[in-house]
């Protein structure tokens, strides 16, 4: 038995896991910590850097602490993290200013500066899409990209820019601090959108690096996520309750790693997320883009493959906000009033089941009721930061519970929005599996199965699968097992759910409405948000 700890760094808080990896990867100790999300007025999202260090150094000591396991047997440690943030660190390894969060939107000029000039396409200059596209695979046309964020601090804040050394991810400033060195995992680096992956290129471009304004001394060396990059120094050992000298692996991005915990892992295979954010992905062979949609496929854990993605950035988030917002009174909690993104995201797993029987009792279609789930803007099949979230269609009879689950329908409604724009580059799985805390609950996975019109797997402890697939990254990195398709038979669905052909018509047609809410309502958005 190998002992491992990994740490699933999310947007709200971390998950620190202790596994022993044999013929099959079991947990047998975890704890979480919630840490800081900064929004400001002006489209700002920072988080702190001791706070995730802080955060990690209690929680790997509670996580060894139930799991039974002496801290010398801990042989390896990983990472899955949030991707596209902006750590920029000195010489030292710190941080020079708080990290930006993927969903800080303060770019704006530098985006309309960088790209959104002359003849456009999907947003982007003709020349520099033609370019990135050929170069990356994909292109930096949202707001939300970091290399905008890089600018930004160069324009904003240029005694902070002159202490960089190094531009680094969230696990990988992590990484930094637990080893000294600075690198960057390959499906990290393609999220910065300046990684040369033709064939027999496979590094930094320098030639993009310039076209967008970046120095392309600032990008750290490349490793694969499978990589040992180096050993867990002293004092960060004893911070976090280790032993020195733990090897420590390169990890991946959650968009990376859920779908490996998911055991979604060979090509052709599709997983969709719901957690803070959601997505829909299927795993490819190639680099394919639909810049009209926003969709790429992005660079895996699994060396040659590629997960074909699209993101909602506030999935499950929407139904804590109706929680903390809206349902109090109804499902009898009180919680202080808090913004959209405060709390960490594996809160509302505790909601999705107790609102089992709530939602459960309305029929398909809240009574006509349909919510957008757009409430920090949207990213994929359309690119707008002004889009908001609504509830249509509400009448005298409208209830809170109906409102409840037009919240879930709606996030199921996207999620099939996603899925449909893939298909046209990607023909995805016909049985899908879904992970993250909104599969633990079993009127959630049905409505899914019923939007969709596709059978919906679930495995065993869908909320912890970014964990598990950082863990498989240390058995494939060791040997442990021969590569990633091995994990499949590690990771077998637990649960499976048929589409209830009743309900289609209903939804069918919810769906056509839901779609036309956002060109309905685009000019308004603007006028309202822009």
């Amino acid at each position: 038995m190998k002992y491992v700890m990994t740490f699933d760094i999310g947007t709200t808080g971390v998950k620190t896991c202790v596994f022993g990896i044999g013929d099959t990867i079991k947990l047998l100790g975890a704890a979480s910590k919630g840490y800081g999300l900064y929004v400001f007025p002006d489209g700002g999202a920072e988080q702190d850097t001791e706070e995730w260090w802080a955060a990690m150094c209690e929680t790997s000591k509670l996580a060894l602490a139930e799991s039974g396991v002496e801290p010398g047997l801990i042989e390896g440690i990983s990472f899955c993290s949030q991707m596209q943030g902006l750590v920029l660190v000195d010489k030292e390894g710190n941080a020079v200013r708080r990290p930006m969060s993927y969903m800080d939107q303060r770019a704006r000029e530098e985006l309309k500066k960088g790209i959104a000039h002359g003849v456009t396409v999907a947003g982007a200059s003709m020349p520099i899409l033609l370019k990135s596209l050929v170069i990356t695979g994909a292109v930096a046309a949202s707001v939300k990209d970091p290399v905008w964020k890089y600018n930004w601090v160069k324009n904003h804040e240029p005694e902070n820019f002159k202490k960089v050394y190094k531009w680094l991810d969230v696990k990988e400033y992590l990484i930094c601090r637990m080893t000294g060195q600075f690198v960057m995992t390959k499906d990290s680096a393609f999220g910065t959108l300046l990684y040369d992956l033709r064939k027999g290129h496979e590094t930094w471009s320098a030639s993009l690096c310039k076209t967008l304004g970046v120095d392309v001394n600032h990008m750290p060396k490349l490793v694969k996520s499978t990589d040992i990059v180096g050993s867990l120094r002293a004092q960060q050992a004893a911070e976090l309750g280790l032993q020195p000298g733990v090897a420590v692996y390169g990890g991946g991005g959650d968009a990376s790693l859920i779908g490996v915990g998911a055991g979604a892992v060979n090509t052709g295979d599709t997983h969709i997320y719901c957690g803070t954010s959601g997505w829909v992905s299927t795993v490819v062979e190639k680099s394919i883009v639909d810049a009209s949609a926003m969709i790429a496929a992005i660079i895996g854990a699994d060396d040659g493959k590629f997960n074909y993605f699209g993101e909602l950035e506030t999935a499950g988030k929407c139904l804590e906000w109706v929680k903390d917002h809206l349902a109090l009174d109804e499902i009898n909690i009180y919680l202080k009033k808090e913004n959209v993104a405060d709390s960490y995201e594996t809160e509302y797993t505790s909601l999705y089941q107790y609102l089992n029987d709530v939602i459960g009792a309305v029929p398909a279609g809240a009574h006509g009721v349909i919510f957008t789930p757009w409430l920090h803007g949207n990213r994929c099949p359309f690119e707008d930061p002004n889009a908001r979230g609504m509830f249509f269609n509400l009448s005298l009879e409208t209830g809170k519970s109906d409102m409840l689950r037009a919240v879930i329908e709606g996030v199921c409604f996207h999620l099939r929005w996603f899925m449909e724009a893939e298909d046209k580059k990607v023909k995805s799985s016909e049985t899908v599996r879904f992970v993250g805390g909104g599969a633990l609950n079993s009127v959630t996975c049905q409505i899914l199965a019923d939007v969709l019109g596709k059978k919906v797997e679930t495995v065993d402890m869908p909320q912890n699968v970014g964990a598990v697939g950082a863990a498989v990254t240390i058995a494939v990195g060791s040997g442990v097992i021969a590569g990633f398709s091995d994990a499949k038979r590690l990771i077998p669905a637990v649960k499976t759910y048929t589409p209830n052909a009743s309900n289609k018509p209903v939804y069918d047609k919810q769906y056509a409405v839901f779609k036309n809410l956002y060109r309905a309502n685009k000019k308004n958005f603007a006028a309202l948000n822009g």
